[in-house]
């Protein structure tokens, strides 16, 4: 029953967030200062739970494992929220799914781990599934529509991003195992207010004020994308705590559906059920890959 909670909460918490980031960023609040906002926030919430487990003897491999997964983290949701800025939601949202394709590829040429006709049946899907998101409005042929919308901006980075995060994933996993959830979730917040501290020294410049002012506008914006980050960031930690990795990560991908519906709520996206026939399908093939698609 708790751990379902926590898939829920997971699904649900993770395209609010990106909500948020989306309507900051309509706001011309930079993704760098966004990603910092949102740290420091979670941050001064785990104050207290800080001085609670500081007794508590934490190995050295937990700091680097942590550092490292910070550092990916940073750099990841500052590419989601730059990609926000250019992109629909809608679009970016289901993109989650080729998450599972990287995972697959790298087994293959890492661990020698040949995928299953079930696998391959989810590759085919993600990528028919990618084809509902193309713009039918614009003047493209069949043969080049893959490319153009490859070649979208905001695509990209997310792609880049998730890149990012599927590394995350694994120093993400092995901090989680030397500790706790809630010992990982802390320092996953101050750690991270620390680097993005140390990055928006140098990125942000020129547009501090601006960005200021946007946080003195937006307070409860902020406030509230502390909060789905949060949530989103606690309920993963435990979920992967509790269930096997591959299976949690085939719930998430039902977030993609929430992502489109957003998008449509939110910032009247256009092309919604065509979308959302999309992202149906995408994740059914993230769900082959990831539950069926590695060999035994």
């Amino acid at each position: 029953m708790v751990s379902s909670f926590f898939v829920f909460t997971r699904i649900i918490s993770n395209p609010l967030s990106n909500v948020f980031q989306k309507k900051l960023t309509g706001n011309s609040a930079s993704p760098v200062f966004i990603i910092l906002i949102t740290h420091i926030l979670l941050s001064l919430a785990m104050l207290p739970i800080l001085f609670q487990i500081l007794p508590i003897q934490i190995g050295f491999s937990f700091y680097v494992n942590m550092s490292l997964c910070v550092l990916l983290a940073i750099a990841g949701n500052t590419l989601i929220v730059a990609a926000l800025q250019l992109t629909d939601l809608s679009i970016l949202g289901p993109i989650n799914a080729y998450k599972s394709i990287v995972s697959l590829l790298l087994g293959i040429f890492l661990l020698g781990e040949i995928p299953t006709l079930m696998g391959a049946a989810g590759i085919l899907l993600i990528l028919v599934g990618s084809y509902f998101f193309i713009d039918q409005g614009a003047e493209r042929t069949e043969k080049n529509a893959f490319i153009q919308f490859f070649k979208d901006k905001g695509v990209q980075l997310r792609l880049a991003a998730l890149i990012l995060s599927a590394t995350e994933a694994v120093f993400l996993k092995r901090a989680l195992l030397l500790s706790s959830p809630l010992i990982t979730f802390v320092f996953w917040c101050l750690l991270g207010a620390l680097a993005s501290l140390v990055f928006s020294l140098f990125a942000l410049k020129a547009g501090l004020h601006h960005n200021l002012d946007t946080f003195k506008q937006r307070t409860s914006t902020y406030l509230l994308l502390a909060l789905t980050t949060g949530l989103m960031q606690f309920s993963t930690l435990y979920t992967f705590g509790v269930l096997q990795v591959g299976y949690s990560l085939a719930l998430f991908q039902t977030s993609a559906l929430l992502s489109v519906f957003f998008g449509y709520k939110f910032f009247r996206e256009q092309n919604v059920l065509q979308r959302l026939l999309g992202a149906s399908i995408m994740v059914i093939g993230a769900i082959f890959i990831v539950v069926f698609g590695k060999s035994s």
